[in-house]
């Protein structure tokens, strides 16, 4: 028997929200992009008292997920503004970083097709890790992949914000039916 309740189908969202985070926070921990790791990182806490709201019929933590799933929406637009340099925004600051490192995404060098060339800088001698790279050959340039994971997470979030809302006021008409009763 299928399960269409918006209860089950938040869950699935839920669910799915997690995996995409998951994924996202290995390749943003291996560009070093802080910014991103510590969005991440709430992205999972929160989806997962909103997972737990879901089950345990709590419905204050699934308000909390569906705050946090506009303020979501509004940091994944933010990054795509970035990475497709909307006004001032540039994709080669170290923006997302703090300023910490000059790292950026994992993907501009480890793209799907792409051929990185490592050459070492001139009068630098026994730093290995000082080298000049560039990438040819990309299938797909890395702001594009980035574009790609943000629209993911807001279509996501879109979906698990309406589903919230729904299961929001089915757990509340729940309650006041208990009441008089």
């Amino acid at each position: 028997m299928a399960c269409c309740t918006g209860r089950c189908t938040l869950i699935l969202l839920c669910t799915l929200q997690l995996v995409a985070a998951l994924e996202r926070q290995v390749f943003d921990f291996l560009g070093y992009q802080w910014g991103p790791i510590l969005a991440n990182f709430l992205h999972i806490v929160v989806t997962i008292l909103g997972l737990f709201g879901t089950l345990q019929y709590r419905p204050r933590y699934v308000i909390a997920y569906t705050i946090w799933a506009a303020i979501w929406v509004t940091w994944n637009v933010f990054l795509i503004c970035f990475y497709l340099e909307v006004g001032d925004l540039n994709k080669e600051s170290d923006l997302l970083s703090f300023h910490v490192s000059q790292h950026q995404s994992w993907w501009s060098e480890h793209g799907p097709g792409c051929v990185r060339k490592e050459a070492p800088v001139a009068g630098v001698a026994g730093l290995e890790s000082h080298s000049y790279v560039s990438v040819i050959g990309c299938s797909v340039e890395y702001q594009y992949i980035e574009v790609m994971h943000s629209a993911l997470q807001i279509l996501l979030a879109l979906l698990g914000f309406v589903y919230a809302c729904y299961v929001t006021s089915v757990f509340t008409e729940e309650e006041d039916s208990c009441r008089r009763k």
